[in-house]
């Protein structure tokens, strides 16, 4: 009964079909993202523990650590650490905290969090992984966290770029 195409309120074959079609969508599921330079990102949403958006006031600065971590969150009881995520991948402009909410994504691996700051958030998309390609013209400062990327636009002038979010948590510049 419920494969029936009548079954959907009366739908037509078509819609039938075009039902089933948003029921399954190709790829996996990812978070895109822009860093203040104003080039865009992916995480896989398997990689994220939660997006968060707090009062830049909420974040405390630490002293004597990398310049790259803005400071400690409290999470919930747990206190995680915040990154510039555009200044860790190599950009030159800092990310503006003087406004009233800061995206942050947190991502995990294995018991270790960490808040990657973020300029914008576009959303969640479905990008098919079989269309990656190997990154091209990026900075050396940005590759080894890199997983690929995506060609945009009509030119083929706008890259989403694919992040390893283990390789960015492990790296050995948050002891800088």
């Amino acid at each position: 009964m419920v494969g029936n195409p009548d079954f959907l309120t009366g739908a037509s074959i078509d819609q039938a079909a075009e039902f089933q079609e948003l029921e399954s969508p190709e790829g996996e599921l990812h978070l895109r993202f822009y860093v203040p330079s104003g080039n865009e990102f992916a995480l896989p949403a398997i990689g994220i523990r939660e997006v968060i958006a707090p009062s830049p006031d909420r974040i405390t600065p630490i002293p004597n650590v990398s310049p790259l971590l803005l400071g400690t969150l409290n999470v919930r009881g747990r206190v995680i650490w915040v990154a510039d995520l555009g200044q860790f991948l190599g950009d030159t402009i800092a990310l503006n905290t003087d406004r009233p909410e800061l995206p942050v994504i947190a991502v995990e691996d294995q018991d270790t969090i960490l808040g990657l700051a973020v300029d914008r958030i576009v959303g969640m998309d479905w990008l098919d992984v079989e269309q990656i390609k190997m990154p091209t013209n990026v900075p050396d400062s940005m590759a080894p966290f890199l997983r690929g990327e995506w060609v945009l636009g009509e030119k083929g002038d706008r890259y989403l770029r694919l992040l390893d979010q283990v390789a960015i948590l492990r790296s050995a510049r948050w002891a800088a």
